[in-house]
């Protein structure tokens, strides 16, 4: 009785082993057939900025040509994106490149309104001007007063760049050209194309 108890339990235990491989197996191998579709799907997420909240910063996605240009000494502003979008604002968007052998802090960026004192180093002094309708949009703030845009905190290092955003009140829908200036850079002319 003894042999045949062990081998009732030998059968049970290579039973559960190769029922448990097979289920590794097809746990391993599943996926849907969907070609990476979910990975791809993952990664074009991930890229997409979270505008929810005032505290994380839409970024330029890479390979985005330049749409305007403004150099001011060792100071490059690159415009890479403009943008309507649903809630009735722009977001502009771009890089800044600090090709200088000192820090940048942005001083002459923050604008001087008053209610904008308390956005040091960033891109508060902002403005969109609209040529053909005669107004000037200033940056947007919460309710706090902060500028819905980029802070350079600790400045930008000699030689790097940094990704900056900046969000405006928008045009009306006729308006499709408008001058971004910010500071004493020379106004960029860029082109607004609508939000998807």
């Amino acid at each position: 009785m003894n042999f045949r108890h062990t081998m009732k339990s030998r059968r049970a235990a290579a039973a559960v082993a190769i029922a448990t491989g097979l289920l590794l197996t097809v746990a391993g191998c599943g996926g849907g057939g969907d070609d990476g579709a979910a990975d791809k799907d993952t990664s074009a997420t991930a890229k997409e900025p979270d505008n929810s909240s005032g505290d994380q910063e839409p970024q330029a996605p890479a390979g985005n040509k330049v749409l305007a240009e403004s150099k001011q000494g060792d100071i490059a502003l690159a415009v890479t994106s403009a943008v309507r979008d649903d809630g009735g604002y722009v977001t502009v968007s771009g890089t800044v490149t600090n090709s200088g052998s000192r820090l940048w802090t942005a001083a002459d960026w923050r604008g001087d309104e008053n209610e904008l004192r308390g956005n040091a180093s960033s891109v508060a002094g902002a403005s969109l001007v609209d040529q053909q309708g005669k107004k000037k949009y200033l940056i947007l703030r919460d309710t706090e007063g902060r500028c819905l845009c980029t802070r350079f905190d600790g400045g930008l290092k000699a030689g790097e760049t940094t990704d900056w955003f900046a969000q405006f009140p928008a045009p009306p829908d006729g308006t499709t050209k408008v001058d971004f200036q910010v500071g004493s850079m020379p106004p960029a002319s860029i082109e607004l194309s609508e939000g998807e």
